[in-house]
This record gives C-alpha cells, sequence and structure tokens, in this order.
C-alpha cells in the first residue's frame, strides 16, 4: 500500500540532492535502474513520477508537459522496459511546465481559466497513457478536469486501462513548501490557493470528493495527510468502494525528519506512528517519502 513519489528531471545523468527534503534527489533518466533496482528487489511495488524541467522552455499552456522527449514520458518509458511489475502512476499537472508556474492557462488578466485548462491537463494524462503509465493523478485542481480526463482516457482507448486518481481533496497547506523546492514549481506571482481547498473547509472537500466520484475518479486522495484525518475518516464513509489514498506530503516527512535529527524521537517509531495513524482514518494507499525506509524495516 505504499507509492514512493519520484522527482524526475530532463538531466539524464542527473543525480541531484533537494536539501529540504533529505534523502530524497532528482533523478535523470539514465540513473533509474541502479536507483529503483534495488528498491524493487527489496518489494517497491509502486511509484509516482514528478517532472522537473530545467533545461526547457516553458509556455503559457505547459507546451513541454507532453513532449514525447520529456522527463516522464521518457521514465514511464524505461521503467515500463526495466521492471515489467512496478505500478507506474504519474502526477498529471501543468504548473512545472508553465513560464507563469500556474497549474492551468489564465485570463488576460492573470486569472484560471478552468475550461481550457481541464482540456489542456486531460491532453497530457493521455499521453502519458500512451507512453505505458498505470495511472493517472491530476494535481490541478481544475474544475472539471476529472471528467474531462476520464473522456479523453475512454476516447483513446484507454478507459479501462489507465487508472484515474484524483486529488479530490487537496488543501492550501503550508507542507508543500519542500516539494516546490524539489520540483521547481513555485508560481511566479500569487499563489494557487484559488484553486486548493482552506483548511476549514470541510464541506467542500466532502462535495468535492463526492464531484469527483460523479466524474469518473477510480481512486480518490486526501492530501496532505496528518492534518486531515478527519477528512480521510469522511472520504472512507463517501467512498466506501473506492481505494482511499492519502499523501504524507514533503513537509510532514520534513518534519518527522527534523525531529528526529533533533533528538526528539525515533525516526523509526514515529514515521510507524504517522503512517498507522493514516491507515486508521481509512487509507488503503500511502504516498509517503519513507517508503525506500519502510522496505528495509518491515523486513527486519
Amino acid at each position: 500500500m505504499l507509492m514512493y513519489p519520484i522527482f524526475i528531471t530532463d538531466d539524464p545523468s542527473a543525480q541531484v540532492e533537494i536539501p529540504s527534503l533529505p534523502g530524497q534527489c532528482r533523478w535523470g533518466v539514465d540513473r533509474l535502474e541502479e536507483f529503483i533496482g534495488p528498491l524493487v528487489k527489496k518489494g517497491l511495488k509502486s511509484v509516482i513520477l514528478f517532472g522537473v524541467p530545467l533545461s526547457c522552455e516553458k509556455d503559457g499552456r505547459g507546451t513541454p508537459a507532453d513532449d514525447p522527449n520529456g522527463p516522464v514520458i521518457l521514465a514511464i518509458k524505461k521503467l515500463r522496459q526495466l521492471f515489467p511489475s512496478l505500478y507506474i502512476a504519474t502526477d498529471v499537472c501543468l504548473c512545472e511546465y508553465t513560464s507563469h508556474g500556474h497549474c492551468g492557462l489564465l485570463h488576460e488578466d492573470g486569472s484560471i481559466n478552468s475550461a481550457p485548462s481541464a482540456d489542456r491537463i486531460a491532453e497530457v494524462a493521455l499521453a502519458y497513457a500512451e507512453a505505458g503509465a498505470h495511472c493517472v493523478a491530476p494535481s490541478d485542481m481544475m474544475d472539471g478536469r476529472i471528467k474531462a480526463i476520464k473522456r479523453k482516457l475512454i476516447d483513446g482507448g484507454f478507459g479501462n486501462r489507465c487508472l484515474l486518481m484524483s486529488y479530490s481533496a487537496k488543501f492550501a497547506s503550508g507542507l508543500y513548501g519542500p516539494f516546490r523546492d524539489a520540483a521547481g514549481s513555485a508560481p511566479s506571482f500569487g499563489d494557487r490557493k484559488c484553486y486548493q481547498l482552506p483548511p476549514s473547509a470541510k464541506g467542500l472537500a466532502r462535495r468535492a470528493i463526492q464531484r469527483d466520484m460523479a466524474e469518473g475518479a477510480d481512486i480518490i486522495m486526501v492530501k496532505p495527510a496528518l492534518p486531515y484525518l478527519d477528512i480521510l475518516a469522511d472520504a472512507a464513509q463517501l467512498a466506501p468502494d473506492h481505494p482511499l489514498a492519502a499523501y504524507q506530503v514533503s513537509g510532514e516527512y520534513a518534519m518527522v525528519v527534523a525531529g528526529a535529527r533533533a533528538g526528539v524521537y525515533d525516526l523509526r517509531a514515529m514515521a510507524f506512528e504517522t503512517t498507522e495513524s493514516i491507515v486508521r482514518a481509512g487509507a488503503t494507499l500511502i504516498l509517503t517519502y519513507f517508503t525506500p525506509q519502510f522496505l528495509d524495516w518491515l523486513d527486519q
């Protein structure tokens, strides 16, 4: 039930440590075999890929997102070839690829233009499915994008071949900082809170979960995890027949590591305690940077 988030950059030989995300790196496609191979031998079953384009020319519509020679599509194909049994999910978003750093297309006044944004995100999702992704996971939070992606997958012949995991309850949070450092995806102006849920929006989260179920989501996600265990429990009640994912985000991971380094607690004990609380709340799939450590700890 553990899915490992991995950052893929467009330098094929890269292995670049991320200072704010201890123990994690940006990886180039040519380094994936040496990095992922030992983890697969230990029992790694699934990964989710995040693109980190550093040298491409970004534009207003995120054209590099579905570039056939871009890092994500190349990584999907490489991993399918190297590790046929590995389950590959891909983040689907535009913020890493747009010149403005927002997750969609913009009106002239800088506000989000939702309808064409959803269409563009659906195009990227289909490209990842065609490259061999088993699951696409749109993290943008644009209205209507689940319906748009599901229709695009069905029309493209992937309706029953590629799962759709929705970040249904994604909250505006201070815990995303290390991820934005890792992905280089901070917006050039404003912030992305306008299309994420306010921390107090329990009712909005419930409605978003129900909306995405109706639009065709195969997996429901809550993000971040620990501050929103009540939302996880709500999701388990609202979607009892759906797999329920929780993303233990970069800031959660960094806090646990920092506390252990400060001698506040034992790292292994706290990693298990936090993860077990997420399971207790109802999660059946956990996206966590602790996955490599758990592969070792669970085997001891």
